[in-house]
């Protein structure tokens, strides 16, 4: 099971127990001292890390009548030693990430690189077809082709800065 190792250093308190998101999130906020965190963002996540232990029997949520006080408590299978075990594991995670990264970012130039390369085909095509209209049947296929890998390579980049995307709130919270 993954979980935030943020969430797992404060809810295997001792004295943590009966709680509701936004306690959590408090104690969240103060453990990243990051000013630009968004409160909102920050209770979303970290609701859906408590769903996770909830769901593995962990955690027991408690609703009651009033909006916004659902509270959580520890269950007998609450397992400490698992989550230090996690966040002995910290580092190394953030490691694989910062490589993963720069992999991305790497593949991501090279596509730019090639798109461009594509794109300046494209428009030579266009052009010698204004040149030499009595061409088309030799150039259009030539046009095709080009316009269709600049496509691919479009969606390649877009799923790199997808990925990219997707990692930014993860390391912002």
């Amino acid at each position: 099971m993954k979980i935030d190792v943020f969430v797992a250093q404060i809810i295997k308190a001792t004295n943590f127990d009966n709680f509701t998101t936004s306690d959590v999130r408090s104690s969240y906020i103060t453990l990243k001292n990051d000013p630009s965190l968004d409160p909102t963002v920050v209770r979303r996540k970290l609701y859906a890390e408590l769903l996770k232990l909830v769901n593995k029997g962990w955690l027991i949520k408690k609703n009651t009548n009033k909006k916004g006080s659902t509270r959580f408590s520890k269950t007998g299978l609450f397992d400490p030693k698992y989550l230090d075990d996690l966040q002995a594991t910290k580092p190394k995670t953030k490691v694989f990430k910062e490589e993963k990264q720069k992999n991305l970012i790497t593949k991501l130039n090279h596509y730019r690189a090639e798109l461009l390369l594509n794109i300046g085909e494209s428009e030579a095509y266009k052009e010698l077809y204004s040149e030499f209209p009595e061409l088309v049947d030799e150039i259009q296929p030539q046009f095709n082709k080009a316009r269709d890998n600049n496509t691919r390579i479009l969606g390649k980049i877009r799923a790199i800065e997808g990925l990219l995307e997707q990692d930014k709130p993860v390391e912002n919270i």
